[in-house]
């Protein structure tokens, strides 16, 4: 079986789970999801409250090599234990996810294609391009509704390194997608065209 890698980047709140939900629902099985937020790496020795200011959007807050290993292993059929972060305590925990191969891999992040290493094992990169001001207020919603946090803490963190390391990092990685998808999985055009690339492969592997 070849697998095919599609690495799905852009802000936060872009709306690139949104794409990626509509293509795993779409493909069913065919498709595995591994996101780089599980990769965040483990904060040893450090409270919550020291956890709770790390900056979580630099590159180097994640344990990429692992990922890159992983992501390798699935492409010669080894299955994974993928590891589980858990937001409401900003930490790894001792969970894994067990991913099986599949015929089309999707990788999604904010910062996927900002690492050479990994940017090279993907064979399509789209980048989800939103407007600023509907990210934030996504995010915001998200990270009250369903983290656990208080407003005045993501808006702290929005402007202390959510937006630095957008404009420093995401931003520029920007160019290196071979496709640019505006409003995520709300765009149908792009979802149908990505959608017709990916049955494709899958119909070739049949």
């Amino acid at each position: 079986m070849k697998t095919i890698m599609i690495g799905i980047a852009g802000g936060t709140g872009s709306g690139k789970t949104t794409l990626t939900q509509h293509l795993k629902d779409h493909f069913g099985g065919n498709v595995a999801v591994v996101g780089h937020d599980s990769y965040y790496k483990r904060q040893v020795g450090k409270t919550y409250e020291e956890r709770a200011l790390q900056n979580y959007d630099h590159p180097d807050a994640f344990d990429t090599d692992l990922l890159v290993g992983h992501l390798k292993q699935l492409r010669n059929g080894e299955a994974i234990r993928c590891p589980v972060y858990s937001y409401v305590d900003h930490n790894r925990t001792d969970e894994t996810i067990l991913i099986q191969p599949a015929k089309v891999l999707i990788v999604e992040g904010i910062l996927i294609f900002q690492d050479p290493a990994l940017r090279e094992l993907l064979d399509i990169k789209i980048f989800v391009e939103t407007d600023a001001d509907e990210r934030i207020l996504r995010r915001a919603l998200r990270d009250v509704e369903e983290r656990g946090r208080t407003l005045r803490s993501v808006v702290s963190q929005y402007l202390t390194t959510v937006k630095p390391m957008h404009e420093q990092f995401v931003e520029p990685s920007r160019k290196y997608a071979d496709i640019i998808v505006l409003e995520g999985g709300h765009n149908l055009v792009a979802l149908e065209m990505i959608m017709q690339r990916i049955q494709n492969h899958i119909d070739s592997q049949d």
